[in-house]
């Protein structure tokens, strides 16, 4: 006889603390996975940028070049390279091993918010205050980009690339989505300022936050609203959303000292968690685990689906 199958067991949130890391650089204005989860890049206002242990919350290496305090973060598929982008107008590929400054790019007439490998980490990819995302080539020793996407009519505020595709959020309300490829541009039109966009994991939907407090989850290629997520406070800072690792639920800083993390299909609610009392500024989900990064005023906290065991715990077993 046949035993019916399990239940598929309801995701699992990062609801339980697992450390507090006093950053020691300032406000932490990004905190970022790298490519495989098991180290995170936290952005500083003191100009620097740290690699920590995610297990360990030990420092690694500090990176210091930039001339001003360093907005955004990413680290290469391989662990070798950083990039980093800075209000000092500049992006700099940094040696992950050395710590040593590779490039410093230069091209941009203001604030750079965000920057972004491609898969390959063969072309950086940084989206600034001057409204324009421009296309470095990491091999060549040619400073100039090799493209300039100057199709916004205001501040780019977040880029994401996945294989061929490009996606932005600026200022002016506009998603924009490149085909790389077959050289097309796909707009949608938000009516608020965009904070932060990404794809899901499936590549079939983008979402983007925007300073009407509101998420949405829009259909990639027909641009269709698929969900709208609301109840968390966003009106006047550049904060980040994303999608956790398999696409089961949606998560947004708020200004209101709390992440919110709602279902994506039900656009119910699931969870509410408490960071702090001031403004959560950046997050980012675990590659594949259940694993939070939160930054708020000078610490990173890790959150995780289940208690971490401690010493005593595993002595007892």
């Amino acid at each position: 006889m046949a035993f019916p199958l399990p239940r598929p067991q309801t995701p699992q949130l990062p609801q339980h603390l697992l450390r507090t890391i006093d950053c020691q650089q300032g406000a932490v204005r990004a905190v970022r996975f790298n490519a495989d989860g098991k180290y995170f890049l936290s952005c500083g206002s003191d100009k620097s940028l740290k690699l920590w242990s995610v297990s360990r919350g030990t420092l690694l290496k500090t990176y210091s070049g930039h001339g001003y305090e360093v907005l955004d973060a990413d680290g290469s598929y391989d662990n070798s390279h950083i990039c980093s982008c800075s209000s000092d107008k500049t992006v700099i590929l940094w040696d992950v091993a050395t710590g040593q400054v590779t490039r410093k790019l230069r091209g941009h007439a203001g604030v750079v918010n965000c920057v972004q490998f491609n898969e390959e980490a063969t072309v950086i990819l940084s989206g600034s205050i001057d409204g324009t995302v421009r296309c470095w080539d990491t091999r060549s020793r040619r400073f100039e980009p090799i493209q300039v996407l100057d199709d916004a009519r205001d501040s780019i505020s977040s880029v994401k690339v996945v294989q061929h595709e490009l996606l932005t959020g600026s200022v002016d309300g506009r998603v924009r989505r490149y085909d790389l490829r077959m050289g097309q541009l796909h707009v949608d039109f938000i009516s608020s300022p965009v904070t932060c966009v990404c794809f899901s994991q499936d590549g079939q939907c983008t979402l983007s936050s925007s300073l009407d407090s509101t998420v949405r989850l829009l259909d990639k290629s027909t641009g269709e609203m698929l969900g709208e997520y609301t109840g968390h406070k966003m009106k006047g800072y550049k904060l980040d959303c994303c999608l956790s690792s398999k696409d089961t639920h949606v998560l947004s800083c708020s200004e209101d000292g709390h992440v919110y993390c709602w279902d994506l299909v039900e656009g119910s609610l699931s969870l509410k968690l408490p960071v702090g009392k001031a403004v959560v500024q950046s997050l980012s989900f675990h590659p594949t685990d259940t694993c939070l990064l939160t930054a708020m005023e000078g610490r990173v906290q890790v959150w995780g689906g289940e208690p971490e065991e401690t010493e005593e715990d595993a002595m007892a077993t």
